[in-house]
């Protein structure tokens, strides 16, 4: 398979390592098109294959263009390599709030496929949402879920506007967990540890956590009550949570990030 990257920034590249060290695409079908010096310069002095820094001929032997572009450039960069697609050539985007339609009206294209990858792709535990247009094929579908897969894991959806509801979900949720892992570093620096001390008590716990949660069956309701003890430690904690209403505010909070992503998408 031939593969175009527009846009060799962060995710650009890490799309890049994950089919190339996954053996999907040899160095020599892939090509990464980045049109500012300095990341092109950064490109070239890895194995990445092909650097280009303007479309041209060679997109018409591509099978698969991402986009890898901030959603911003997106009405620039369509009439730049518009002229060099056909209607079945398939589109993969990343672009965060750019719609289907968008993106067919602006390439003038019939395959695309949106979707919405999350920072833990960078070292290959990524959570990627993604949907496609009609046109594409089931076959189509099963190669890019395969691609996708080299950061992660993804899942398909065939409404276009879960992906929004997963860009309020796995796209923002590192920062939610880091968000709470803050509160409990500062927690624990407040009751004396040092910062060093606190940040191996915090990160431990949480990827403890998530380990044991792998290797068992159990719900996270569950897994509080094993850990919590009637007039314990972790009841008291939970107590005040649930007192000022953590868990509504949670839920507040991941809405208004689904209200933006869909406001995003209609800017």
């Amino acid at each position: 398979m031939k593969v175009l990257i527009i846009g060799g920034g962060n995710m650009g590249r890490t799309f890049a390592q994950g089919f190339l060290a996954a053996h999907i695409v040899r160095p020599k079908d892939l090509t990464i098109l980045e049109i500012h010096p300095e990341t092109l310069e950064l490109l070239k002095s890895r194995n990445y294959g092909s650097i280009v820094s303007e479309p041209g001929p060679f997109i018409h032997t591509t099978d698969l263009v991402v986009l890898a572009v901030k959603p911003q450039n997106a009405e620039e960069l369509y009439p730049t390599v518009s002229p060099y697609l056909n209607k079945d050539k398939v589109i993969l985007s990343i672009m965060a709030g750019v719609t289907l339609a968008e993106i067919q009206k602006g390439l003038g294209v019939d395959k695309v496929i949106r979707s919405m990858p999350n920072l833990p792709a960078q070292v290959g535990m990524g959570m990627t949402a993604f949907t496609a247009t009609e046109a594409v094929t089931r076959n189509e579908l099963i190669e890019v879920q395969n691609l996708l897969s080299t950061t992660g894991r993804a899942i398909y959806f065939d409404k276009e506007e879960l992906i929004d509801a997963a860009t309020a979900i796995s796209g923002s949720g590192p920062a939610y967990v880091f968000y709470f892992m803050k509160a409990m570093s500062d927690a624990a620096e407040g009751l004396g540890f040092t910062e060093a001390q606190a940040e191996l008590l915090v990160w431990q716990t949480f990827m403890g956590s998530m380990h044991l949660h792998n290797k068992n069956t159990f719900t996270c309701d569950e897994w509080i009550k094993k850990v919590s003890s009637k007039g314990g430690t972790t009841e008291a904690a939970i107590k005040v949570f649930n007192h000022h209403e953590v868990h509504e505010h949670i839920l507040k909070g991941i809405k208004a990030a689904f209200d933006r992503a869909v406001e995003l998408g209609k800017a």
